[in-house]
């Protein structure tokens, strides 16, 4: 630094303290100013007073507020108050099949998702869902009507047994007594078992009797993609104790009161059901199901009231257990004693047999070969139809008669005017007990094969196994396979073209025509038109089912054509049929019980005739 910065500083520096100098204040402004900085803490402090004072108040107030609105909630609410009110926590255990979400508002089950299942999205399938399900029973207290699932529990959590069973408890305080819910989710296990127990609420609860009202409600939630379908495979099911079990019906608004005992109800989907199991039985049961719309993500809204025996004048306990199963039928068949294997639509009769004693061990069977449900639907149908065979030449070589004696048919039609029908019918009738030719021949083997037809019907929209699974274009084999969603619906047929069921439309169409041909003009042609309407009204009444059913019959009519066309070419000459028939009417000619039946039918008919004529 030089001296000219010396010399500046300096300069500065006296400046300063001469204008400090000038403007010191004196001591009249010093007395003032000191005034005024007293006069502000006094104003703060009587402001902080003022606070303080407010604040004391408030909190008196309050504390004041409090009590009466405690004592107003005991006076409304009496040993239940601590109960009434709060706020709901979750708690969750899981295993390998299961996660099962708890609230502590009605100690109720809040959601349960099944594992190694997926929904649209992706994620686990859901059974049911937050606040779209109630459980619980009504009692009154204090001159009030309580309900448990409004009611909140207190919990410490999960514990685990040895066993890897985990359990949580739950319970509500009322004075000296206590009502407390247990349940215990095994490992491995779809089951959950649950269990109601109380103490000392004699002088605290009171119901109707020596019983309550457990009433159980759920939305059920729509998981696959064909909603329709879904919803005509879902419900409300029942057990007699020891008994046949029933439902509500698919459709609608449906409503049952049962008085007699139940050992379960179930709220059943498609493919998934959620099952409550009473160990002494349910006295009785109001069940009420609910169809909702087919834009609605909810398929049915069910409930069930079930009675359940308890005395809440003494120390008791009741026991119950919750299956959240899918329906597939060797975990439906299980659980023993329960016959649960009747929520499967299989079928009622002959239909419900073909399945459980051949479709199913077949189809397990090949599941144990085979990874692709495709090739085991197909190897299936091979099978079905090999046994079968036999059937079908029988059938084929009843028609082959029925048709080289179509000409003399033909004749007698001729010789006979068409105002005497029964003598035709007649001098018919005798050409075919001749040539040792039996009509229904040819319609009894028809007629073995429908049990497997319908049985088949029924399995694949049933069959679990086929959920999720993709063959070809088709992406789920549970639901319709639709190649082309179109922007308007067409009524009795969607929205979508399914091309299994257009394949398996036009096979049929296929088959009939070489079915008829194969017959000549034996037909009446009211029948030939009957015949191809069907396969139209297949087309519509199938395009929404499962693609695996589609896929079925499409192989089945499709073997079927490959078949006849075999036998037709290979197995069946035409002349040699016809030289065995004219063989057979130099017989002597021993008629059937079928024949003398139909003899003794057309003589009443002809004998009636003449009867109005006169």
């Amino acid at each position: 630094m030089n001296k000219q910065s010396y010399i500046g500083l300096a300069l500065i520096f006296a400046i300063m303290m001469a204008f400090y100098w000038i403007n010191k204040p004196n001591e009249l402004q010093r007395q003032r100013w000191q005034a005024y900085h007293d006069s502000l803490a006094r104003v703060e402090a009587q402001k902080n007073d003022s606070l303080s004072a407010a604040a004391a108040l408030s909190q008196r107030e309050a504390e004041e507020t409090d009590s009466v609105a405690i004592e107003k909630r005991n006076a409304k609410y009496g040993l239940l108050a601590e109960s009434a009110t709060g706020k709901a926590e979750k708690i969750v255990v899981e295993n390998q099949n299961l996660k099962v979400t708890f609230t502590t508002e009605g100690a109720r089950v809040y959601s349960v998702e099944v594992k190694g299942y997926k929904d649209q999205e992706g994620n686990n399938v859901k059974l049911f869902d937050g606040e779209g399900n109630e459980f619980g029973f009504h009692f009154v207290h204090n001159n009030r009507t309580f309900y448990t699932n409004n009611l909140f529990f207190q919990s410490s959590g999960v514990t685990m047994d040895a066993d890897s069973t985990q359990r949580v408890s739950f319970i509500v305080n009322a004075g000296e007594g206590s009502l407390v819910y247990e349940y215990a989710l095994k490992n491995e296990s779809y089951e959950l078992d649950f269990n109601i127990s109380s103490k000392g609420l004699g002088d605290v609860v009171s119901v109707s009797g020596a019983a309550f009202e457990l009433d159980w409600k759920v939305d059920m939630r729509a998981q696959e993609k064909g909603h329709k379908s879904e919803g005509m495979w879902s419900g409300v099911y029942y057990r007699y104790n020891g008994g046949d079990v029933e439902d509500l019906g698919a459709t609608g608004k449906q409503s049952q009161e049962e008085n007699m005992s139940i050992d379960w109800v179930a709220f059943k989907d498609q493919f998934f059901s959620s099952i409550f199991v009473a160990d002494n039985t349910f006295a009785g049961a109001l069940m009420n199901s609910e169809a909702r719309a087919e834009t609605d993500s909810i398929i049915k809204h069910v409930e069930a009231s079930l009675g359940v025996k308890y005395n809440f004048y003494q120390d008791s306990k009741a026991s119950f257990k919750f299956l959240f199963v899918p329906n597939y039928y060797y975990t439906l068949n299980s659980y023993d004693g329960l016959e649960l294997t009747e929520l499967l639509p299989l079928g009622w009769g002959i239909f419900g047999w073909v399945n459980e004693w051949f479709i199913i061990p077949v189809f397990k069977l090949l599941e144990n070969y085979f990874t692709s449900y495709g090739i085991i639907i197909l190897l299936l149908t091979i099978i079905i139809k090999t046994i079968l065979m036999p059937l079908m030449y029988k059938s084929y070589k009843s028609q082959a008669k029925m048709r080289v004696l179509k000409p003399q048919v033909d004749e007698i039609t001729a010789k006979i005017p068409e105002s005497d029908p029964m003598a035709r019918q007649k001098a018919t009738m005798e050409l075919y007990n001749k040539a040792g030719v039996n009509q229904m021949a040819g319609c009894l083997p028809m007629l073995l094969q429908m049990p497997i037809l319908f049985a088949a019907f029924r399995f694949f929209p049933a069959a679990i196994e086929l959920r999720g699974e993709s063959f070809l274009w088709a992406e789920d084999l549970a639901t319709y396979d639709s190649i082309w969603d179109m922007p308007f619906s067409i009524p009795f047929y969607g929205s979508h073209v399914s091309l299994f069921c257009l394949l398996m439309a036009i096979v049929n169409v296929v088959y009939t025509k070489i079915n008829m041909s194969s017959q000549g003009s034996a037909a009446m042609p009211g029948m030939k038109m009957m015949t191809y309407f069907m396969p139209i009204m297949m087309l519509f009444f199938l395009n929404d089912y499962p693609a695996g059913l589609n896929y079925y019959y499409f192989i089945s009519t499709l073997i079927t054509v490959l078949s006849t066309t075999f036998i037709k070419s290979f197995m069946i000459d035409d002349k040699a049929i016809l030289a065995q028939l004219e063989a057979n009417k130099k017989k002597p000619m021993k008629k059937s019980k079928w024949a003398m039946k139909m003899e003794e039918i057309m003589k009443e008919q002809e004998k009636a005739r003449r009867m109005q004529k006169k």
